[in-house]
């Protein structure tokens, strides 16, 4: 097969469209043809050998694909050969095949095209299983998402509006403000010109967020707690704003208030809190809401495989919302 290939960490330009070899099928997978893959910022960490692959997943980039079955692995059952599916994957998706376990995966939801498809696991599972299976946010409660203009900020932004939540986002420019505004988000923060604690103090009558989805962590930590309403939950995925901060348990008691950090791609496939029981979850409450258009996937741009090096500058552009995604078939 074909994949993207990387003979040493660096820039975009280090990728390259080269032969590899087939993968292999364990025990439990499915062999997949890839239509597409999707862009996403651990990629791009990877890519500069800051992010490696967990033990035994591949090291081919890549997070989430769609594509159709092509063959079954021993004990897989629920599936067949040839239908058309999108996964959650520990990596391998920039290729042409890849191997998947069963567990992850999901059927394309109704009325949404195969290529688009790929770029909803990574964003589901991460929104349903940090927001709602971690953050347990409700109808009535207010969400924070810090990031609203990107892939897992416009997919956030739907989802808890399709649970009935109050959505603040908080966004670098007026035009993902507004396209955020388009999404459903009911608080607009632009951070560059404005204190998203005071902001959101005013906009909610000082009662801040239930639940905060945090992808800066340490620059952001003190103030997400500043920003909790009582008994809140701030739960960070990611490290833009650095790996460590301080935080005041004063505060943070005082309001009873939860701070929880997360990975989605190191967590084992099965047992508690698995990837198996996030995608069945997923699978049973949130694919019902995309395929009945409360939530959609949002797609900035669509390049061919080859062009990964141009879609990994994309995804670190202004201009960029949603997410961008790469055609292999």
């Amino acid at each position: 097969m074909y994949a993207i290939t990387i003979d040493q960490p660096g820039g975009p330009e280090v990728m390259k469209w080269a032969q590899q070899p087939d993968p292999e099928l364990p025990r439990g997978h499915v062999l997949v043809e890839v239509a597409a893959t999707a862009v996403n910022r651990a990629d791009l960490l990877q890519r500069q050998g800051f992010y490696p692959p967990p033990p035994g997943a591949s090291d081919i980039l890549g997070l989430e694909c769609s594509g159709v079955i092509v063959e079954l692995g021993e004990d897989v059952t629920g599936w067949s050969v040839g239908d058309e599916v999108c996964a959650l994957l520990a990596g391998g998706g920039y290729a042409e095949k890849v191997a998947v376990p069963a567990t992850q995966l999901l059927p394309v939801p109704a009325g949404v095209d195969l290529r688009v498809a790929a770029s909803l696991p990574e964003v589901a599972c991460t929104v349903w299983s940090n927001v709602v299976m971690r953050g347990g946010l409700r109808r009535g409660q207010v969400l924070l998402v810090h990031g609203g203009g990107g892939g897992i900020g416009t997919h956030a932004i739907q989802v808890g509006k399709a649970l009935g939540a109050r959505v603040a986002v908080t966004a670098g420019s007026e035009d993902k403000l507004n396209r955020c505004r388009e999404l459903g988000a009911d608080i607009l923060i632009n951070y560059r010109d404005s204190d998203f604690v005071a902001s959101l103090a005013e906009a909610t009558d000082n009662h801040g967020a239930d639940v905060v989805l945090d992808n800066m962590g340490a620059s952001y930590l003190g103030r997400n707690v500043d920003a909790l309403a009582m008994d809140g939950h701030v739960v960070i995925i990611g490290m833009q704003g650095g790996r460590k901060g301080e935080v005041d348990i004063a505060k943070l008691m005082g309001k009873r208030g939860n701070i929880t950090s997360t990975g989605l791609r190191g967590r084992p496939l099965t047992g508690p809190g698995g990837k198996a029981d996030i995608v069945a979850d997923v699978r049973a409450k949130l694919w019902p809401l995309i395929a009945d258009g409360s939530v959609q996937p949002i797609v900035s741009t669509e390049l061919p495989i080859t062009e990964a090096p141009l879609a990994h500058q994309l995804l670190d552009s202004p201009e960029t919302v949603g997410k961008v995604i790469l055609t292999v078939k």
